[in-house]
């Protein structure tokens, strides 16, 4: 069994997966739009070009994503929960932790905690919430 988290974007699904893709070194492996539905599923026009499904791949992790189906299914911004991305390095955890934060808002600067050689909170400029933790050596 694996979790994959699933998020949700007002509009910005395809920047959003281009940003992570050069955060994280991955790859875009699947972006499908909703123009390319069925002509039964019903959708208003301005959606035709929108990300219905996009996927990520880093390693053996994957993200996913679509922009929200406006009328039926509005965007409301990501509350309560955040991806949390587990990471071996400091270095590493500071890097990708700063190339999130670009254009985004720190919630909590990375550092080292009494759980973590780094931990830091933030959410991106595309509001999606993270938490990057490198936990101590074992």
């Amino acid at each position: 069994m694996q979790f994959v988290s699933y998020l949700t974007f007002d509009g910005n699904a395809e920047a959003a997966f281009d940003f992570y893709a050069s955060c994280f070194g991955g790859k875009v492996t699947w972006l499908s739009r909703y123009g390319e539905a069925p002509p039964e599923m019903p959708m208003p026009p301005e959606m035709r070009d929108k990300v219905m499904h996009v996927r990520l791949e880093v390693g053996d992790q994957v993200l996913m994503a679509s922009d929200a189906m406006v009328p039926q299914c509005p965007y409301e911004p990501i509350k309560g929960c955040s991806v949390s991305v587990q990471l071996d390095s400091p270095a590493e955890a500071e890097r990708i932790f700063g190339a999130l934060a670009e254009g985004g808002k720190v919630q909590m600067p990375i550092g080292e905690t009494f759980w973590a050689a780094r931990f830091g909170a933030l959410v991106d400029r595309y509001g999606v919430p993270w938490m990057i933790n490198c936990p101590h050596p074992q």
